[in-house]
């Protein structure tokens, strides 16, 4: 008979899981907050909130309310690009830095300084004055974000026995993907325009989980034993003879995940906003891609993982392609067949964020785990904040969200062409 996944899992097992998939809904709730509150924040400390009310007003003339709707869109489209690039590339360089820290000295406490990081921070973007001051403050929290995942996944597959693995991947992308969720359906619930700042200061609250961290969650056995009988890691070790190639496959498998999801999917609320006047047809959208998400981050991993490594990641990449050049071409009106088609696509595209925490872990060795997952994980950020960016760009010259979206989903191709020069890892231990 197989064996269960949680067969002979031990007190301290669940309590690094538990940590960890706490941080990661936290991550996820974060992340999806700034989607519902980033146009009405922006509208306010642009100081455009007067125009936003021009556009909406009985009095003017069709010409006027679209001219004052674009005199309010274009600057906040901007700013939003802007915001998105600064989380990216702070994500990316806090992945490396902390997950360096976690290597030097030990996952649990860095995760307590990563976790403090995103949520005090994400907290005081609730504070911000002006638009800058918004993008400086989720970069600083990014920091954080982008080391948190780095250091839960070493902490998690370093704990569990092997035949777990693929539930647990799944889990690990599930758990992010369930609070962006939660997210959403806040949004149906609350007003963000009216709301937005006390929104993020709620953000604040995952800090209690460094309690929960610093108190009961032990440290990995087997990274203890790796700094115990083996020299300091630093960042640069992850490019030496024999782990250079495997840190820049990683960072390639990452990197067509992250830019497609970063590049497209997370533009679809405002994709829905130029289709529908309805008020509450974003958020709906927002719902379905994040409930897909949960479900094909966690079935994506418990399916691929029956395959190869180099197959599972084929065929991630061409079902991946085919939800999304499907979705934003052939839909030109809200309806719920787009709905629909938005849910396939948030599963497939996340169906990675269930694969990676597999593969990832079983590129490096112990003593180096943490840096080189941070990097090849986060480094996919850094060329996904340059698609954000080309993303607004192409829109501001007179492009359209789907358009610019289905031209940044071709990296799909390019990644199932990659899928045939990864290393194959299915099926070996975890390297000491």
């Amino acid at each position: 008979m197989q064996q269960r996944w949680y067969t002979g899992a031990t007190r301290d097992q669940w309590l690094a899981l538990t940590a960890a998939l706490l941080g990661w809904a936290f991550d996820g709730f974060e992340m999806g907050v700034f989607p519902l509150v980033a146009r009405p924040a922006l509208i306010e400390l642009l100081d455009l909130s007067g125009t936003a009310e021009a556009a909406k007003s009985p009095g003017l003339s069709k010409i006027e309310q679209d001219a004052a709707r674009a005199a309010v869109d274009e600057p906040v489209r901007r700013w939003n690009g802007i915001l998105s690039a600064a989380f990216l590339i702070g994500a990316a360089a806090g992945g490396l830095f902390f997950g360096w820290l976690g290597d030097r000295f030990g996952r649990v406490r860095a995760m307590i300084f990563s976790v403090l990081t995103y949520a005090l921070f994400t907290g005081l973007c609730g504070l911000a004055g002006q638009a800058w001051h918004l993008a400086a403050l989720r970069f600083i929290a990014a920091l954080g974000m982008g080391g948190e995942w780095s250091l839960g996944v070493a902490l998690v597959m370093e704990s569990w026995s092997a035949h777990a693995r693929p539930v647990l991947a799944g889990l690990i992308g599930a758990a992010a993907n369930a609070g962006f969720f939660i997210t959403a359906a806040l949004g149906l619930l609350l007003r963000p325009d009216d709301a937005w700042r006390a929104l993020l200061m709620v953000c604040v609250f995952p800090a209690l989980l460094t309690f929960l961290l610093r108190t009961f969650v032990p440290e990995s056995k087997q990274w203890e034993q790796a700094v115990a009988t083996g020299p300091k890691p630093g960042i640069a070790d992850i490019f030496v003879a024999g782990l250079r190639h495997r840190s820049l496959f990683g960072a390639s498998v990452g990197a067509v995940a992250l830019l497609s999801t970063w590049g497209a999917v997370q533009w679809i609320p405002l994709w829905i906003r130029q289709m529908t006047p309805s008020p509450h047809a974003p958020t709906y959208a927002q719902c379905w891609s994040a409930l897909g998400a949960t479900i094909g981050a966690f079935l994506g991993s418990i399916i691929v993982g029956r395959l190869s490594r180099r197959m599972g990641y084929f065929c991630l990449c061409l079902v991946a392609l085919a939800a999304c050049e499907t979705a934003f071409l052939l839909h030109e009106s809200y309806n719920y067949w787009l709905l629909i088609n938005i849910f396939l696509v948030g599963a497939t595209s996340a169906a990675f964020y269930g694969w990676l925490p597999q593969y990832l872990p079983e590129l490096f060795p112990t003593r180096v785990r943490a840096t080189g997952q941070g990097f090849c994980y986060n480094f996919g950020r850094t060329i996904a904040a340059v698609g954000v960016l080309l993303t607004t760009f192409t829109i501001d010259v007179g492009g359209k969200y789907a358009q610019a979206s289905a031209l940044v989903c071709l990296i799909y191709g390019a990644g199932m062409l990659l899928a045939f020069f990864i290393p194959e890892t299915k099926g070996q231990e975890l390297l000491d």
